[in-house]
């Protein structure tokens, strides 16, 4: 079944400028990506609405520039998608695994997406060798261990975006005490919509307000 938001107008107004090299990423991810085993056949009906609007729907609460680590990236969501749509912010794809980081590299390189690199690797690995002003994550962790991965990645002020379903507000209060240990503030819980009869994607936003120690960004 083909994906019913193909060619959507709605969608093409969401995205404004970078409807065109999304609309490139979501052929090559249901065919190459597919093939490849990581993205679901059952998924190609719904790659619009259940992944690339899910990914997109969280570009408004992250900063225009800057630099930006999308953790765990797998197949490119959210990290190829906000690449195409912060144009001003250096993007980073980072995954452990050797064939999605083969993939995310071919990826880029496709689309262009000259602001977008890709690092093998583990969150808890660039502790200490890179700083940046926002990280992303999309179905890596619970919270609390998502905070200890990745708190000390940010400078003070930076911002940590987490794409969760419903069970967001659970994560959330079992995650507190974790969290203000590595000097987090007060975790908000969002809801960011893309287009009607999309559903919303619920969003944790949680900023960096203290920096014990220094940290160098050897990027």
């Amino acid at each position: 079944m083909p994906d019913p938001l193909v060619d959507d107008a709605r969608v093409v107004e969401f995205l404004g400028d970078a409807y065109p090299v999304l609309a490139r990423f979501h052929e090559l991810l249901t065919s190459q990506g597919v093939l490849r085993g990581l993205i679901g056949p059952h998924e190609v009906s719904r790659l619009w609405e259940r992944h690339l609007l899910n990914s997109a729907a969280v570009a408004a609460f992250l900063p225009t520039s800057g630099r930006l680590i999308d953790v765990g990236s797998g197949a490119g969501l959210p990290g190829v998608v906000l690449a195409a749509m912060l144009p001003d912010v250096e993007v980073i794809l980072l995954d452990p695994m050797e064939r999605r980081c083969e993939w995310l590299t071919e990826v880029i390189e496709q689309l262009g997406l000259t602001n977008a690199s890709v690092r093998r690797g583990r969150a808890e690995e660039m502790h200490g060798e890179l700083l940046v002003d926002a990280v992303t994550a999309r179905a890596v962790a619970p919270m609390d261990r998502l905070g200890r991965m990745t708190m000390p990645l940010l400078v003070k002020g930076g911002v940590l975006v987490a794409l969760k379903g419903r069970q967001a507000a659970v994560e959330v209060a079992k995650a507190r005490g974790a969290l203000k240990k590595m000097g987090a503030g007060v975790p908000e819980i969002l809801e960011a919509r893309t287009i009607d009869g999309v559903e919303s994607t619920t969003v944790v936003r949680v900023v960096r307000e203290t920096v014990r120690g220094s940290s160098k960004s050897k990027a």
